[in-house]
């Protein structure tokens, strides 16, 4: 715990950041002799490792992707004064955390800030704010990928529903904010799988 609210914050930023920007599909795929950045869509990311080392591997990245928003969660949550309110709460601190580890999952300074597009570290950021809404939005998720095959509808269609159910289970205001920030980075990261659902040419997960 840290008494002072605004180095709370701060530390908790700047360790999600980093724990955000460890890259787990480049790390795996290394581990195969492969350069993640350099195959299927050059994306550091679990729909790229499934299409090009398969569901092994791809597993892997998830769960660590996931961890990472958790971890970074559980840490900001940790080092708030847990007699703090407003955005120092330790809430509120947990959800800059995650915010900061999606960031460095999309935009790591380790790897020229090229990253991969962040839902799997949110959903992990979400499931420690509001577990049941992470349960359940990963179901809903996992859902519309076997239906329609596509990984970035389910994602989008996760960011949409994210909002809503946090404020029908009473979230506080500033976890909201900080998760909200986190889709945005989300959607930015998504804009050309955006054009090519409306343009009917996204890339199913198998392909």
């Amino acid at each position: 715990m840290i008494q002072n609210p605004l180095l709370a914050l701060a530390c908790a930023a700047l360790v999600g950041y980093l724990l955000g920007g460890v890259d787990f599909a480049a790390i795996v795929a290394r581990s195969r002799g492969v350069d993640i950045y350099e195959v299927g869509s050059g994306n550091p990311g679990t729909s790229n490792v499934l299409r090009t080392l398969g569901k092994g591997p791809a597993a892997m990245v998830l769960l660590g992707d996931l961890q990472k928003g958790l971890v970074s969660a559980g840490f900001g949550f940790i080092l708030a004064d847990a007699d703090a309110s407003g955005p120092f709460a330790s809430m509120s601190v947990a959800s800059l955390a995650g915010l900061a580890a999606v960031v460095g999952h999309c935009y790591p300074a380790l790897h020229q800030f090229k990253g991969g597009k962040g839902v799997a570290t949110a959903f992990g950021l979400i499931a420690f704010v509001e577990p049941l809404v992470g349960l359940s939005l990963g179901v809903v998720w996992g859902v519309v990928v076997v239906l329609t095959r596509t990984a970035s509808l389910g994602s989008l269609l996760v960011v949409v529903l994210t909002l809503p159910a946090m404020l029908l289970l009473g979230a506080d205001v500033w976890s909201l904010a900080w998760v909200a920030l986190a889709l945005v980075v989300i959607v930015f990261r998504h804009k050309d799988n955006i054009e090519r659902i409306l343009h009917r040419s996204e890339q199913a997960v198998t392909e």
